[in-house]
């Protein structure tokens, strides 16, 4: 670890020391920066940390089992609480703002499951590389009383985090970044469990046939177009693989399967809003 990144995370545990001092529930996804996050707040805290999963029906399948197997490499206490987004009309529209509805329920659930265990804040995991970008679910934290980005307030990049998992022995510090089930629905068609459902099943499906690892299924109105990271379309690119991922998504309702050629591009159903699909 360098020396910058050193100087950084000795002052990012002062921070938590400071500001985590009468406890802290951390935003857990099982993600690198919820997980590194947590790690560092259990480092510091102990016992006045906690590391708490939403479950919602944004969530894709498996990402309940990865967070608590992540939890128990840390040691940190592990806690599940429900959230059903899809009850907010806001939400479910699908305007390009739609993270801000979601990210103020779950910060809901947070702060009324640390006020039940008698801790005052909240950590959530936004790193400064995502203020680049289409946030608006930074907004909803920025306006929450309690609720903190302490990779943001310390200035970590993505790579930084990464560079620091790895220091610190975390298996997911290689873990491809994940995005909410929603992020596979283009804006403004309204968001529902059906397709959530839909996009979820297709896309462990096709990492069960093709063994990649980073997949998106966008499904425009039953169109699905899958998106592969470019480093592995020698494993995707197969037409036994294409047979097999073909007839799963049929089988799900999907009416076409499509591959698109440019690879994973996260927010790539940005270009929708201007006249795509």
């Amino acid at each position: 670890m360098d020396v910058v990144i050193s100087e950084k995370f000795e002052l990012l545990k002062e921070y938590i020391s400071d500001v985590g001092r009468k406890g802290v529930v951390v935003a857990f996804s099982g993600g690198v920066d919820s997980s590194t996050l947590a790690a560092i707040c259990h480092m510091v805290l102990g016992e006045r940390a906690v590391a708490v999963f939403v479950q919602s029906p944004v969530n894709a399948c498996e990402e309940l089992l990865t967070a608590k197997s992540v939890a128990v490499e840390i040691g940190i206490h592990f806690y599940v609480v429900q959230a059903d987004v899809l009850l907010d009309s806001f939400f479910t529209a699908n305007s390009e703002n739609r993270c801000y509805f979601c990210k103020k329920e779950l910060i809901a659930c947070l702060k009324q499951f640390a006020g039940q265990l008698g801790f005052k804040v909240v950590f959530e995991g936004t790193n400064f590389s995502d203020l680049s970008g289409h946030r608006p679910g930074f907004k909803a934290v920025q306006e929450s009383l309690d609720v903190y980005s302490p990779w943001v307030e310390n200035g970590f990049s993505k790579d930084e985090i990464r560079r620091l998992a790895e220091h610190l022995g975390l298996s997911v510090y290689d873990k491809p970044s994940l995005a909410c089930l929603a992020s596979r629905i283009p804006f403004n068609q309204k968001i529902t469990l059906e397709k959530l459902v839909r996009v979820d099943s297709a896309e462990r499906a096709i990492r069960e046939i093709s063994g990649v690892v980073q997949v998106r299924v966008r499904d425009h109105d039953g169109l699905a177009r899958i998106e592969v990271s470019k480093a592995e379309f020698s494993l995707f690119c197969k037409l036994e693989v294409w047979d097999q991922i073909v007839d799963a998504l049929l089988k799900l309702g999907f009416k076409y399967v499509t591959f698109d050629l440019q690879g994973y591009v996260s927010g790539s159903m940005f270009k929708a809003v201007d006249g795509g699909f």
